[in-house]
């Protein structure tokens, strides 16, 4: 086993800890569920919500923690604070009105008396806990005017020397109307059901690995025996915790895996051509190409010279140099005799697009084509009748691309830049037609490595890491609001040495819930403060023709502070630009953040980036803000996004379509990828079956997501 793999016990507190209703109906001493509530269907409807069906679903819902109802302990031994299950007699029971209706029980055992309460409660658990009954009460003791007391107790009815229970209690994961006493009984069923779990992993293999066998496991942590204390529970859940997010993993890889073998057999254009065009763009260009960029194309020009359909994913830094790289990549499909499509998520993004690569492949007699969204009727008719005829050898555009009456006559390449941005029907549309076209995604948001060896081992995933000669980093500084002055002053000077400048606002119009200067009325501030300067506009509610007249100005520098959301993000390229002010910074993510730093330092000049925050700052917003000043490296970024958010946040599950994690963690167990990872590729060459039942086990609904 990995000697970094080896992690903590699971996730749940101490045996003793108490985190669940104060009254459980089904025990017996519970509240009647609201009419309402029953008219929303029964638990296993709601189950169903929750994605528990199949024994197998109930089986790996595990739980969050033990409550330790296996011991019951005097009254007298618990003091204010602690927490412990006690049994005895009922002797008195009041309702009293204190600001509203409280219901008050003493409990008597042989060495003393203790006070139970509940500030709300039913009729139902009156009726049920009368004077003379026999209870066991589970809760916190806490001091109170009448003494220690319990509130809101977990309460069963229970006959004189009746059995404790032999195992902890788990909590689970639970939904509004799914009672944990319906989930124990549930599991349980399955667990009976089930008898003898199979395991997919030979006895040899599982000893070689040190895992515990997957029946045992289960039952481990669905049953844990009573501990004296935790650290022992923690100690002998360890192993079943282990076993559990091996097998998660393994079936995460299996699944990606499967996906990647079911694309390769699908038929791709072979995208060879002659190497003229390709040829005649790299002479034309007024660079020379980075060692990065070389390679990454030689890894695309392999691809496209395959059979099978192209899955690449390229990852780079801001202004690291993909677009030229995806310009590499259109020219081979174009000179092979297909064509090629790039979609972008925002008509900016595109537009900057068409606006490069046009300059690039339009003086070698390439026909750049654009489609958009909301354009004229007869430039829209014209674009669609070039692209079925294959005259428009590449067109660019935005979700445009993929409406159904766009009819591709050889599209043999899809780019998809941002591709974050598009959920995984967006991209699989590209893909519609006889023969799947090659697919090229590209990211400016580096993924880490542990990240694409789980989530994305179904790509190929290609990397620019170094940034182009003549680039210089961007200086960041982090201002108080409170100095708003000092930043105004720094606007004046960049501008009178003749560059411009960015204000980026969080909102567009003012929200009551967050409390931050939108771009509207910042335009209205910043023109009273600087009213000698030329202040322009840009924000995502504006009309398409508004936004681009917006950046043509600015581009032109007919403007000289451009204030704007986080529309431009993504896609601006001003070179003098050289002064970023992101206002109320704390408000951002990471990665955001990195992206409109990112439009800056495009030029020759210094630039800066200052981000300007509110006081005080909680503790994620000065953890976000701390990695964007000390770094400039986009993976380093990338991989503290990675830790302070969770793949399933950092990637964007949706968008991804990916499976995502329930029990295993990626810093923690990224010591078992290369093995699972050896392991899956094993299995689906020699064990089919057992490799397609481990994946239905925890990935039941991966098939529909993983076509993209």
């Amino acid at each position: 086993m990995p000697a970094d793999a080896d992690p903590a016990a699971g996730p749940h507190l101490p045996a003793s800890a108490v985190d669940l209703p104060a009254i459980d109906k089904e025990r017996g001493g519970g509240a009647r569920a609201p009419a309402t509530a029953a008219r929303a269907g029964g638990p296993a409807q709601r189950a169903q919500a929750m994605g528990l069906k199949r024994d197998w679903d109930f089986l790996l819902h595990l739980p969050l923690r033990y409550v330790d109802e296996t011991r019951v302990v005097p009254i007298a031994a618990l003091s204010a604070g602690a927490t412990g299950q006690v049994e005895g007699e009922i002797v008195d029971v009041q309702v009293a009105v204190r600001r509203k209706r409280q219901l008050l029980v003493r409990l008597r055992d042989d060495s003393g008396e203790l006070l139970l309460r509940w500030m709300n409660f039913y009729a139902s658990l009156q009726n049920q806990l009368q004077p003379g009954r026999r209870v066991r009460a589970l809760g916190t003791l806490r001091g109170g005017l009448m003494g220690v007391e319990m509130v809101h107790a977990q309460v069963r009815l229970v006959e004189a020397a009746a059995a404790l229970p032999a195992h902890l209690t788990p909590v689970y994961p639970a939904a509004q109307g799914v009672s944990q006493l319906w989930l124990r009984r549930r599991i349980a069923k399955a667990l009976d059901q089930q008898g003898a779990i199979a395991d997919p992993l030979p006895a040899a293999l599982r000893d070689t690995l040190g895992l515990m066998a997957l029946g045992e496991a289960l039952h481990c942590l669905h049953r844990p025996p009573a501990q004296a204390d935790a650290t022992q529970l923690d100690e002998q859940l360890a192993p079943a915790w282990r076993r559990l997010r091996f097998d998660e993993l393994l079936a995460q890889q299996l699944a990606l895996r499967h996906a990647r073998a079911r694309r390769r057999r699908e038929g791709a254009p072979v995208l060879t051509g002659d190497g003229r065009l390709t040829a005649a763009l790299r002479a034309a260009l007024p660079f020379t190409l980075t060692a990065d960029q070389d390679a990454v194309w030689d890894e695309i020009a392999r691809d496209l010279a395959s059979a099978a359909p192209m899955n690449r994913l390229l990852q780079g830094d801001v202004g690291s140099g993909k677009t030229i790289v995806a310009a590499l990549a259109a020219a081979r499909a174009i000179e092979a005799g297909y064509q090629a499509a790039l979609m972008a998520p925002t008509g900016i993004l595109a537009g900057q697009h068409l606006e490069r690569i046009a300059a690039l492949l339009a003086p070698l007699g390439v026909n750049v084509t654009w489609l958009a969204g909301g354009g004229r009727d007869a430039a829209r008719r014209a674009a669609l009748a070039a692209i079925a005829a294959g005259t428009a050898h590449l067109v660019v555009g935005t979700h445009a691309l993929i409406q159904e009456r766009v009819n591709f006559q050889r599209l043999g390449l899809a780019i998809v830049d941002e591709q974050h941005r598009f959920g995984v029907q967006q991209r699989l549309a590209l893909r519609k037609g006889t023969q799947t076209p090659h697919l090229l995604m590209l990211s400016a948001t580096p993924i880490p490595r542990s990240l694409a060896m789980s989530y994305l081992s179904d790509l190929d995933v290609s990397a620019i890491r170094s940034l182009p000669p003549g680039r210089q980093s961007v200086r960041t500084k982090l201002i108080s609001g409170a100095r708003r002055e000092e930043v105004l002053a720094a606007i004046r000077q960049e501008v009178a040495a003749g560059r411009q400048a960015y204000w980026v606002c969080p909102l567009v119009e003012e929200s009551d819930e967050i409390e931050a200067m939108a771009a509207v009325r910042m335009v209205a501030t910043t023109r009273a403060l600087l009213p000698e300067l030329r202040i322009g506009l840009l924000h995502g509610q504006m009309l398409a023709a508004e936004k681009q007249a917006a950046m043509a100005d600015f581009a032109a520098r007919r403007t000289d502070v451009l204030v704007a959301t986080t529309v431009i993000e993504v896609g601006i390229d001003v070179p003098n630009a050289s002064l970023m002010v992101i206002e109320h910074a704390q408000r951002f993510g990471l990665a955001t953040l990195h992206q409109l730093r990112g439009r800056v330092g495009r030029g020759a000049v210094q630039s800066t980036c200052v981000l300007l925050f509110d006081e005080p700052l909680s503790e994620p917003a000065r953890a976000r803000l701390r990695v964007l000043y000390e770094s400039h490296d986009g993976f380093e970024i990338a991989r503290c996004d990675l830790r302070l958010r969770g793949p399933g946040e950092f990637l964007g599950a949706r968008q991804w379509g990916l499976p995502m994690l329930r029990v295993a963690d990626l810093e923690r167990d990224a010591g078992w990828l290369p093995t699972v990872r050896e392991l899956a590729d094993a299995l689906l060459e020699r064990e089919p079956g057992a490799a397609a039942a481990i994946t239905a086990r925890w990935f039941p609904g991966a098939a529909q997501f993983l076509g993209a």
